[in-house]
């Protein structure tokens, strides 16, 4: 299957041409970058020498499925003229994920350049929207944060074991904000630092709320905060809600009892991994798992979950990737097995 890249220059980008390198049913026959146009991909990604590729300025030649990895607006501009030639697209940006063209301009400061895509698309979480996933042709990736939340909240807001009250504490490494650079991702200013951003509202947050809402049955009350850390790649959503009933979650029985659920819950997904102990950030370097741990507090009667991840793999790339495998028919798992680098 040929395969294109829109903006191969960026981290999401090039972590897709390093996955997809292994893939034994894909060969990138086209990439694309706005500032490196007309350069060999070695000479801007030396880590990539072994992939033999033109940047070009527009994709070229016959595709079956195109990645962007675009910004928000720039993407769907460039994804568009794609779906109208009939290829598959998988969108990485912000463009499609929000079913609502008021919601996206409220949240993105600018009108969707085709609303009507925005019912079509289908929110990419490949955990819940699989089998939606599989007839689609247009799949609007999560952005890496939803992902960390949603996966984490998920099995508890099914099952109505909480009550709407949620707040989501979420960090991430530098690299999520992307390789253009700015003062807050500036080495002096980010390291040793860590620092609360986006108080009044993340862009992220409508796509949370979009997603856990009507797994709920009724509306949630969800507070969601952001800080960057001093690290290059990861993820750690800490997850607090309170109980519906805590009485039902006391003691072992209790805990076991919240372990069974979230495991069922998951059993079926080959990239969530839920751990008898809270995960850290390094043990998802490089690989496409979310680990999830939850537990109960009972003090407090609180749910408390602890979900982590990789924001350039499975909160980017490797989840594209993965919703590739399932929208062309192949193992979701095929090219995504990889380890993570630890320590």
């Amino acid at each position: 299957m040929k395969v294109g890249i829109i903006n191969i220059t960026g981290y999401a980008g090039s972590e897709l041409a390093r996955i997809l390198y292994r893939h034994p049913e894909v060969k990138i026959t086209s990439v694309t970058g706005r500032s490196a146009a007309g350069q060999q991909l070695n000479e801007v990604f030396p880590h990539l020498t072994a992939m033999d590729l033109t940047i070009e300025p527009e994709l070229s030649g016959s595709l079956d499925l195109v990645f962007s990895a675009l910004p928000h607006k720039a993407s769907a501009e460039a994804c568009i003229p794609v779906l109208e030639q009939g290829v598959k697209v998988v969108d990485i940006s912000a463009d499609f994920r929000l079913k609502q063209a008021d919601e996206y301009e409220q949240w993105y400061g600018a009108a969707h350049p085709d609303p009507t895509y925005l019912e079509e698309a289908v929110y990419g979480l490949t955990e819940l929207h699989r089998e939606d996933v599989k007839a689609a042709r247009l799949v609007a990736n999560p952005g890496c944060y939803p992902t960390s939340a949603i996966l984490g909240l998920a099995p508890a807001v099914a099952e109505g074991i909480i009550t709407q009250d949620i707040i989501v504490d979420s960090k991430s490494g530098v690299s999520g904000g992307g390789r253009s650079l700015t003062l807050t991702n500036h080495f002096s200013e980010v390291n040793e630092n860590v620092f609360a951003y986006a108080l009044e509202g993340h862009r992220h947050l409508p796509e949370i709320t979009q997603e856990l809402t009507p797994l709920a049955g009724k509306p949630l009350n969800l507070t969601f905060l952001t800080h960057l850390v001093p690290m290059t790649r990861g993820i750690l959503s800490s997850c607090y809600a309170t109980l519906a009933n805590p009485a039902e979650w006391t003691g072992d029985e209790g805990k076991k009892k919240i372990m069974d659920l979230y495991r069922d819950y998951y059993s079926s997904d080959p990239f969530v991994h839920v751990t008898p102990a809270p995960p850290q950030t390094k043990q998802t370097l490089g690989n496409n798992l979310c680990l999830v741990h939850p537990v109960i507090e009972e003090r407090t009667g609180r749910l408390i979950v602890i979900s982590c991840l990789d924001n350039l793999v499975k909160g980017a790339a490797g989840q594209a990737v993965q919703n590739m495998n399932v929208m062309c028919g192949f193992p979701e798992e095929t090219s995504l097995e990889a380890l993570a680098v630890y320590p």
